[in-house]
């Protein structure tokens, strides 16, 4: 047995398969050469041995164990060459109090009191029958669009990103687009829907089926094994991926769907269903804002890939976007209902499309929008302990059982 006074030889470790990369390139080790025996006794190799340099190192593989120590200057986003492991010394501080401060809004489903959802839902003279449509078409969409957007996440950008700061961030936003589906499933549970209607309608209502058809590419193309980056190419499809799921998913395709129902909330209806729905907006709210600092450090670190061939794509992008989401909106409101109708959507979607679009350094595709629903933005604000529709949590357990009054 060891003491701490004992001397002890190094070995070599095993290389772990963690993301692990090296500054340095990784030694191939050399064959012994075969000798032969010259005239006078003396040794010396048969022939000449070559030596192969060593292969480069993907990004984000398991290599060497001789890496010098980090420099945060060394850093990128993408295509970076230091430990992807090691997570300090901070580069990019804006992505670490991110996520610290997603953590600090941690909720849970369960902590929400359905009861007076579910006693509105199962009286007959409760709900009008175009509630009813956009209740269920909201949750359609939503039960599957945030695990297109964990997968997204977990199978497809984190491999690419090489700053471990970022990283860290996007470990936590999986996590919460979970706790959005545990939500989404929990709405649905608790009022005793049809749970095969709701869970398949992304493949059997058309608006919602489009957004999908829309989003499911960019998923897939950075999803693929073969996919990586180092390349213009490779990189523009990467940072047009991360765009769409930043502006258009996460920063467009989720507000018709949360005006609606915070609508309802605000007539004092659903007021638990509201209630999460304000919750998981404040999360998307704050990944959008990571998604776009993301885009912007790397435009900053790789200005070649933002060319005027690029940005005309991305603009045709948003255009498409926003003609989806308005049909999408078109098909949950064919009436006026809650002081709200389809065509006051499309004002807003251009005000927000514009926004997206002027936070990443594009033009305002639509000039002169203006919000029609300004109270929209109040939503954004929520702080968990607050009263809320005449809620309020006495007793606050991070892991479950909560009282109420």
């Amino acid at each position: 047995m060891l003491t701490w006074d004992d001397e002890v030889t190094p070995t070599p470790s095993k290389s772990v398969s963690s993301g692990l990369q090296s500054n340095r390139q990784p030694t191939v080790p050399i064959p012994q050469p075969a000798l032969r025996t010259l005239d006078d006794g003396a040794v010396a190799p048969a022939a000449p041995v070559a030596t192969q340099p060593a292969a480069r190192i993907p990004a984000g593989s398991a290599q060497s164990n001789s890496a010098r120590r980090v420099a945060a200057a060394d850093k990128r986003i993408i295509n970076g060459q230091t430990d992807v492991n090691q997570l300090v010394p901070f580069k990019y501080k804006w992505a670490w109090e991110k996520y610290l401060a997603t953590c600090a809004n941690h909720w849970m489903p369960q902590e929400i009191n359905m009861n007076r959802d579910i006693a509105l839902w199962k009286d007959p003279n409760g709900l009008s029958e175009d509630e009813r449509r956009i209740i269920k078409r909201n949750l359609g969409f939503f039960v599957t669009a945030d695990s297109l957007a964990a997968n997204n996440i977990v199978l497809g950008t984190y491999r690419h990103i090489t700053a471990p700061e970022c990283r860290q961030f996007l470990l936590r936003q999986a996590f919460e687009e979970a706790i959005h589906t545990h939500a989404y499933q929990y709405i649905v549970e608790s009022l005793g829907l049809d749970e095969a209607e709701i869970f398949n309608a992304y493949h059997e209502v058309q608006a919602i089926r489009d957004k999908d058809e829309f989003l499911i590419p960019f998923i897939d193309g950075i999803m693929d094994p073969a996919f990586h980056t180092g390349t213009p190419e490779a990189d523009q499809r990467l940072l047009k991926s991360l765009i769409v799921f930043a502006c258009l998913m996460e920063g467009l395709f989720f507000y018709v769907g949360f005006t609606q129902i915070l609508a309802l909330g605000r007539q004092n209806k659903m007021t638990g269903a509201a209630e999460q729905y304000q919750y998981i907006l404040r999360d998307e709210s704050m990944h959008c804002n990571f998604g776009i600092d993301l885009i912007n450090q790397i435009k900053l670190e790789n200005p070649h890939l933002w060319t005027a061939e690029f940005k005309a794509e991305i603009k045709a992008l948003f255009l498409k976007a926003v003609e989806l989401e308005y049909r999408y909106a078109e098909d949950t409101m064919p009436r006026g209902v809650l002081g709200l109708n389809a065509s006051m959507f499309k004002g807003y979607l251009r005000y927000i499309a514009n926004r997206r679009a002027t936070q990443i350094g594009l033009e305002a595709l639509f000039p002169n929008e203006e919000n029609p629903f300004p109270w929209m933005s109040e939503m954004i604000d929520l702080k968990k302990e607050r009263n809320f529709f005449e809620t309020r949590v006495i007793e606050y357990q991070t892991g479950g059982a909560l009282s109420w009054d």
